[in-house]
């Protein structure tokens, strides 16, 4: 049972004692929802661009928040996307996941395709501070048109939820705001890479909607006590289908063979290559690209988990390569970001406070609400357990 209307909180169960120095639940989330936050924005303003170009640009590599790549000209310089990316500001991605959670703060329980149709929506159709364009306005307004397809062919088209995303393009749109998921289904990989599927089921298909429950489950797996990057690599690739899990096996094969960023942004690339339908030139894609396949990934999700090994787990490293990787790093490095954030890795202050700051965002208001939630829903599936074992047990005639 799935609801999709707000109900009763539910008892706190009683927690676990655990060692001070191991982050437990409410912390791992705040970790990994400003983790991905801050990656977000820290890649923004070098997306689309290739780590020789990131290079140029910059005077070497991206060691924190830069400015627009286009300087004072961010306004005109591609009218296409009129966006102030750079200097701090989260774009579309954390606005995903900002959102999603409101929904969990609406649904408080497992979320389906139709908790997507009834809450986020309509979400996406309500103002809100747009830090990119520094104004307010609906985020419908500044999301990627492969999002946009959300609201059109569910407030619009009415079409059922659980098949609206065949059609789309298949990016990592889905994927990119998944984490929330993860981090509700906490240490339960496998509940949530299905919950994943489902949420995602109105956006994405094909491997973008498998990209989406496997970095679910990654992040879920993140959330143990003790895991490594090795343990949620492991985890990942346990439900992972098809070219996805292909796309993985190659790239963290490579990434097992570094420790510096800077060796791994080639061999990383090459090792994805083969996967990625986008070609060589991220701003004009092949005509194959974005198309429905079982032999094909997306690019973002085994680069975010590959960097997460050649960092160590370690938040900056992490992040910081997944940065001057280029191409859509925006994407990867809140993906990788998250993954750091919810293993315990700590997020330069500095960092999150300018992009507060700077974003006119709180961030860790959001994970404060989904660490009640997490802790509500966990108490439900206590609930729905016992009920189930005890109907399954009198039906079996066992004791």
């Amino acid at each position: 049972m799935t609801p999709t209307t707000a109900t009763a909180a539910a008892p706190a169960p009683s927690l676990p004692t655990r060692s001070p120095a191991t982050p437990g639940l409410d912390e791992r989330i705040a970790r990994a929802l400003v983790g991905a936050a801050v990656g977000d924005a820290l890649g923004g303003p070098v997306e689309g661009w290739t780590p020789e170009q990131i290079a140029e640009r910059h005077g070497g590599r991206v060691t924190g928040i830069v400015g627009p790549w286009y300087g004072d000209d961010w306004r005109t310089a591609r009218p296409i996307a009129p966006y102030h990316k750079g200097d701090g500001h989260v774009t579309d991605d954390t606005l995903m996941t900002h959102a999603l959670i409101r929904v969990y703060e609406k649904v408080r329980d497992h979320l389906d395709a139709y908790a997507v149709a009834d809450h986020l929506v309509p979400d996406l159709l309500a103002p809100r501070w747009i830090p990119e364009l520094e104004a307010e306005a609906l985020p419908l307004q500044r999301i990627f048109l492969a999002e946009k397809w959300i609201v059109a062919r569910l407030h619009y088209g009415h079409v059922d939820p659980r098949e609206a995303g065949a059609g789309n393009i298949v990016n990592c749109g889905a994927a990119m705001y998944m984490a929330p998921v993860g981090l509700v289904n906490a240490g339960h990989p496998e509940a949530a890479y299905a919950e994943a599927l489902e949420v995602a089921a109105p956006h994405q298909s094909s491997y973008g909607r498998e990209a989406a429950g496997v970095f679910a489950a990654a992040v879920a797996a993140a959330c143990r006590p003790g895991a490594t990057p090795q343990t949620v690599i492991d985890a990942a690739l346990a439900p992972a289908k098809d070219g996805t899990r292909a796309a993985i096996e190659a790239v963290c094969e490579v990434a097992a063979r570094h420790d510096d960023f800077e060796a791994a942004l080639l061999p990383l690339r090459a090792a994805v290559t083969p996967f990625d339908t986008v070609g060589p030139d991220y701003r004009s894609p092949a005509l194959g690209a974005r198309r429905p396949s079982r032999l094909h990934a997306i690019e973002e999700l085994p680069v975010a988990l590959g960097m997460l090994l050649v960092g160590g787990g370690d938040y900056r490293r992490t992040v910081l390569g997944s940065v001057n990787y280029g191409r859509d790093c925006d994407s990867i490095a809140t993906m990788s970001g998250a993954l750091a954030g919810a293993l315990g890795g700590e997020v330069p202050h500095d960092w999150a406070t300018t992009v507060a700051e700077a974003s006119r965002l709180d961030l860790e208001a959001p994970a404060r609400a989904l660490a009640r939630v997490a802790r509500e829903v966990f108490a439900r599936d206590l609930e729905r357990r016992a009920a189930h074992e005890e109907a399954f047990t009198a039906l079996a005639g066992e004791r």
